[in-house]
């Protein structure tokens, strides 16, 4: 915790998108937030979140060239509250049809495809959640309208909390542990994406 009492919060900063977006957010949620690469800075947070705006090889080699893999692997581990965000999320998982033999993060099991033929690539567009498993971090939001931007999702599993409707059932929400992936974004989600971070936010200040 701070020194006002709030949560601390680790944004990690692996130099691709607009990372501050998500940091911004955190702060209207409680949090106190930082944009940082600082390995002593994330140690001490209260809980991280990886952002990801683009295409997963890139990201994944922005992440590991800022040694923040290690790190985000060292949290999980550790049981540190975790929360991925849209490319963020899908780093979470072994890899991605979008690029074949770049490995990701592996702290989900499972790859991540290509949204389903017959729908428009990429959804870029408002859609609700159902909720499929209840979970502190979707608490109030089951029907909520979040903002998705993406081309690919993470395969339907035991993991999986939350989908939305988009040719079928798509991964929206993933989990275990402390660990959650979102696929949409929280920070351009208006009220109800403040919301799922004010939630997060509340999860860490309860431990």
């Amino acid at each position: 915790m701070s020194a006002s009492g709030r949560p601390v919060v680790a944004v990690l900063d692996y130099g691709i998108g607009n990372l501050r977006s998500a940091q911004k957010g955190l702060e209207r949620a409680g949090a106190d937030a930082h944009l940082t690469a600082d390995p002593e800075l994330i140690r001490r947070a209260d809980g991280l979140v990886l952002p990801g705006v683009g295409a997963f090889a890139p990201c994944m080699a922005a992440l590991e060239g800022a040694a923040l893999d290690r790190e985000a692997r060292r949290a999980v581990e550790e049981g540190v509250p975790f929360l991925g965000i849209c490319i963020g999320m899908q780093m979470l998982y072994e890899g991605s049809e979008e690029a074949p033999g770049r490995r990701g993060l592996g702290l989900l099991p499972g790859d991540v495809r290509r949204l389903p033929d017959g729908v428009k690539r990429p959804q870029m567009q408002w859609n609700r959640l159902q909720v499929d498993r209840p979970d502190a971090l979707l608490a109030g939001l089951d029907g909520a309208w979040v903002y998705f931007v993406h081309s690919y999702s993470a395969e339907i599993s035991s993991n999986t909390i939350a989908t939305c409707d988009y040719g079928g059932p798509v991964s929206a929400v993933a989990a275990t542990g402390a660990l959650w992936g979102v696929q949409f974004h929280p920070e351009k989600s208006g009220a109800e994406g403040l919301r799922l971070l004010g939630n997060f936010v509340a999860i860490l200040a309860c431990r």
